[in-house]
């Protein structure tokens, strides 16, 4: 019973930290899902210069968080045959072979959307397509806002599989990235000082509650806004520097 109790969730802050700690495990260890992540950035950007209405940037969207969905469930299921048995057994070869058939599916899933999605597009990129970003700042928003979150997920990922053991504790603060780059976001489109006065002291509320409760360090909770900021800022002037010329 005590075995149990541990491993529970005492609430649901806990279980959402847990969460998050799974994915960094699964991104820090797994190398499919860490190439999976980059496919994900370059193709959300690549997005931005089709002309995508809502369902077909939704259908993206959940093509391939299922893709990294599959692969996170593979390794779940790879860990927990592996905790029970290091001997061949078919049983656990059935388990392992049903787990990577889903990542295969999903990738192939992949496939076929990005084939309905882009095939009939390429052939007409051009300035008018390019045009409809400056059109679309809700999906340069969402974009820039999906690169952050991958963005802090590798940074720590990779200083959490780092030889330099000064800095393996170091945590960037993710939710301090986020509403960074929420507020640097606002203030690209909106420009509106109240606005976006608003969401920095929203922003700054976050990162004061993130240091008193001892979740992270000031160093953390500020390299977390760093990140947060300039992604937004990076891929914000690459698409305003492509336009222009």
């Amino acid at each position: 019973m005590k075995k149990e109790e541990k491993i529970k969730n005492g609430n649901f802050l806990e279980a959402c930290e847990n969460a998050f700690n799974g994915i960094i495990y699964a991104v820090t260890t797994q190398t499919n899902i860490k190439k999976q992540l980059l496919i994900a950035v370059i193709v959300m950007i690549v997005s931005l210069f089709f002309d995508l209405n809502k369902a077909e940037f939704l259908c993206l969207m959940f093509t391939v968080v299922l893709v990294i969905i599959a692969e996170m469930i593979n390794t779940a299921i790879e860990t927990v045959v592996d905790l029970y048995t290091d001997l061949y057994h078919p049983k656990a070869k059935i388990a392992k072979d049903v787990g990577a058939g889903a990542v295969v599916l999903s990738a192939i899933n992949a496939l076929i959307v990005a084939y309905f999605l882009f095939f009939e597009k390429i052939s007409t990129i051009g300035t008018k397509l390019i045009d409809e970003i400056a059109k679309s700042p809700i999906h340069l928003a969402f974009v820039a806002l999906i690169i952050t979150i991958i963005a802090i997920v590798a940074l720590k990922s990779a200083i959490t599989t780092s030889k330099n053991k000064s800095i393996n504790n170091f945590k960037p603060s993710g939710q301090s990235a986020i509403a960074f780059a929420i507020a640097t976001i606002i203030w690209l489109s909106t420009r509106n000082v109240v606005i976006f006065t608003l969401a920095l002291v929203l922003a700054i509320i976050i990162c004061i509650n993130r240091y008193e409760n001892k979740q992270r360090t000031k160093t953390e909770i500020f390299t977390g806004a760093l990140v947060g900021i300039l992604v937004v800022i990076l891929l914000y002037g690459l698409v305003i520097l492509y336009i222009s010329n």
